[in-house]
């Protein structure tokens, strides 16, 4: 038995330094965390991206990883149908690194010559140079017929597919192919230091193509995407990159002027600075179990120049007692952690990761902050649930259950801007208004 090379270290290959390669050496090693040993692609990225000089290698070292993530499940019957012997568990870089190749070649429509020479010298810059010749092989075949369609429901686990059946039979051929989608771009004006409309001239006026949506006060969508720092007004936080569903919070909760409000679970921030965007008289406290993503609410906070009299505190919203100093608050936001089946398309690794069992757990931690938040509820007060689902239990139902078992909550209804009915909530589908999948319940604490 034959025991592997191991990868040579990077610039092991005069290759190595040609155009192209290193980024997707990098790409076949991210994404061979992620597919083989679970780990969270955002968290990679963030360890990998700094270590690409050029914005462009950066910008395609993540349409590599989101489309072969999109794909992986057409690009591995690719795999099983062209090569006559499988690739080990432990050749699971190089598998990745054929995946980025097929990707570039389908999704990505990369120039054929390119993506063929930058991955072939990939692979012998990750020293493997015995598969070289394999690799362009397949990538070869792949240019001449194709990769061979499946539908865009086989992307999903079968669980997770058969769950979005059963909860929206009618849009769920929708949901598998706009969560494949790549999402546009969404701007979030902040109204402490321009108007919306003022905002497109100078949008205009930067050559950048931008649209105001119908439903969102604040929400620009830019059709083709661009660098944050190429938006005029972004250093001084005069825009934020927000989806629409979740500007949309915003609207849902309303509190009223001066009010006392509490964002409980806030990280990073950005639904919290919006509000005070649109109120800086708010006494809100931000708070967050994972004291480490603290420092991403004040650093929102200083970039869009607002939470100068807001709270930052580290706590469990499902315990209060540890960190709570018992005055009541008026408005309570409550975006909850869940499945995050409604925002595939910007996070793909949930198809991935997520597991049958993940949801029964989820499901009974919702049920614990409802019920920990509404102690917290002055009477007559508003709490926002929300998630970024689109599975009823976590929604929908979780929702009838609060009602049923809370003598004390009632709801009020939203309007049709926000998805489709869903009882005592609305439910956005991905890509719906060019937005996430989202799902909002506005309950009201009988006084």
């Amino acid at each position: 038995m034959t025991t592997p090379r191991p990868a040579k270290p990077a610039g092991a290959y005069t290759a190595h330094t040609a155009p192209g390669v290193p980024t997707r050496v990098l790409a076949a090693r991210v994404l061979a965390q992620v597919i083989g040993r679970g780990r969270s692609l955002k968290a990679e990225l963030a360890t990998a991206l700094p270590t690409l000089d050029d914005s462009r290698d950066r910008a395609l070292l993540e349409a590599l990883c989101f489309a072969v993530l999109r794909r992986r499940a057409a690009y591995d019957a690719a795999l099983a149908q062209w090569m006559p012997r499988p690739l080990s568990v432990r050749e699971d870089e190089l598998r990745a690194l054929l995946l980025v190749g097929f990707a570039q070649l389908d999704a990505l429509e990369l120039p054929a010559h390119a993506a063929l020479s930058a991955t072939v010298d990939a692979a012998r810059a990750m020293g493997r140079d015995r598969q070289a010749g394999m690799v362009n092989a397949l990538l070869r075949r792949a240019q001449r017929e194709g990769i061979p369609p499946l539908p865009a429901r086989d992307a999903f686990p079968l669980w997770m597919a058969e769950k979005i059946e059963q909860d929206w039979p009618d849009e769920a051929e929708a949901v598998f192919s706009a969560s494949l989608q790549a999402a546009p771009l969404w701007l979030r004006v902040n109204r402490q230091h321009s108007s919306r409309d003022a905002m497109l001239q100078q949008l205009e006026a930067a050559g950048i193509a931008a649209e105001a949506s119908s439903v969102g006060a604040d929400a620009i969508r830019l059709p083709v995407p661009v660098a944050v720092s190429a938006l005029p007004g972004f250093a001084d936080g005069a825009l934020s990159v927000q989806d629409l569903s979740a500007q949309q919070v915003a609207d849902a909760l309303a509190p009223r002027p001066g009010s006392r409000v509490l964002d409980a679970c806030a990280a990073p921030g950005g639904k919290a600075a919006h509000l005070l965007e649109r109120d800086p008289t708010l006494q809100l406290s931000a708070l967050d179990i994972d004291a480490r993503r603290l420092k991403r609410i004040s650093d929102t906070f200083a970039r869009t120049g607002v939470g100068q009299n807001a709270k930052v505190l580290a706590g469990d919203a499902a315990a209060p007692a540890s960190w709570w100093d018992g005055q009541l608050f008026d408005t309570i936001l409550l975006d909850a952690p869940c499945s995050a089946t409604g925002i595939i398309r910007r996070q793909p690794d949930v198809l991935v990761h997520r597991r049958p069992t993940d949801i029964e757990a989820l499901i009974a931690l919702q049920a614990r902050l409802l019920d920990a938040c509404w102690s917290m509820l002055t009477p007559g007060g508003t709490l926002l649930y929300a998630t970024c689902s689109i599975l009823r239990d976590e929604n929908q139902f979780q929702v009838e259950a609060f009602l049923q078992r809370t003598r004390d909550a009632g709801f009020l209804p939203l309007g049709d801007a926000y998805g489709h009915d869903s009882w005592a909530g609305r439910q956005r589908l991905p890509g719906e208004d060019g937005a996430d999948g989202f799902f909002y319940a506005r309950l009201l604490k009988k006084g």
